[in-house]
């Protein structure tokens, strides 16, 4: 909601003769709330409500964190802007720490992450990592209640609901390489409206739009989803793309990384260049055993 609002108050900033309402709606991803978003579906959950509402024509777009959004989008959807990135770090909560380092073994770490339960187990491997979901009131509630000695969430939601004081440290990206797309928002709407396109592009910010494309340029290529550890996360400083990527099984046992450099307008090539060095780091072979995993 606070991301839809946002929203609307760019478009009224940019176009105050327009009526710009919120069509408020829950999805699935927001309904199950007790079972890991990779036993229930991944981040088709987040969006398919809100599709329905534009096929019908109840909504003209939505607005969406672009890391909840699936590689692939269904026919007749197209993502029309992406918004300027707020922190995509992850951020590390807790009551009575104030790193990871400082947790003692069998601390219950909570996250509701693939790729942060692996990147902490690799790490930390004497810790015991739990599934956390729902809002971020409901989390911190239950962090707040002992269920967790810490919890690890994305930055950017603490700081876009006012939570800021919550975070006791961030997480490099070195330590915790961040989800594809973390930290951006997209706009969402029917391939047909190409209406829209125009009074939608003041908001698309360029430097966000490369880094995240790239990202997902990684994702995409290896069935990006909630069930796969993957991380991908571009850095742009001027005209240069520094853009790194992570696979991994859950447990941390195995890894690959890899890492490019380039032009930010080449972002989908860089992309590419580091799909072909992940696999030459055999990561098939891991998604491969992750996939083995899932099987009942």
């Amino acid at each position: 909601m606070w991301q839809a609002e946002h929203v609307r108050s760019r478009l009224q900033a940019l176009y105050p003769e327009c009526d710009v309402q919120i069509l408020g709606m829950t999805t699935r991803g927001d309904q199950i709330l007790d079972r890991a978003l990779s036993k229930v579906g991944g981040k088709g959950l987040f969006v398919k409500e809100l599709e329905v509402a534009m096929e019908e024509g109840r909504a003209d777009l939505a607005v969406h964190s672009l890391k909840d959004v699936p590689m692939e989008l269904p026919d007749g959807f197209s993502l029309a802007a992406i918004l300027e990135r707020e922190d995509p770090r992850d951020a590390f909560v807790s009551n009575h720490f104030d790193e990871l380092s400082e947790l003692p073994p069998g601390a219950v770490v909570g996250t509701s992450s693939l790729r942060r339960q692996a990147l902490i187990s690799a790490r930390f491997p004497h810790l015991v990592i739990k599934p956390l979901r729902g809002n971020l009131d409901t989390r911190l509630r239950k962090l707040d209640d002992g269920e967790y000695a810490a919890i690890i969430l994305a930055a950017a939601g603490l700081k876009r609901l006012g939570l800021s004081q919550r975070i006791k440290g961030f997480l490099s990206a070195s330590e915790s390489l961040p989800a594809a797309g973390q930290g951006a928002m997209a706009i969402e709407i029917l391939s047909s409206r190409r209406d829209l396109l125009e009074v939608l592009a003041p908001l698309d910010h360029l430097p966000t739009s490369q880094a995240v494309l790239a990202e997902r340029t990684v994702s995409k290529a290896f069935g990006g989803s909630c069930q796969i550890p993957l991380a991908a996360f571009a850095e742009i400083d001027r005209d240069s793309m520094f853009l790194r990527a992570m696979v991994a099984t859950p447990d941390g046992a195995l890894v690959a990384k890899a890492e490019v450099k380039g032009q930010a307008i080449d972002f989908e090539s860089l992309g590419g260049q580091l799909v072909s060095a992940l696999r030459a780091q055999n990561a098939d072979a891991i998604l491969a055993v992750c996939r083995e995993n899932e099987q009942p």
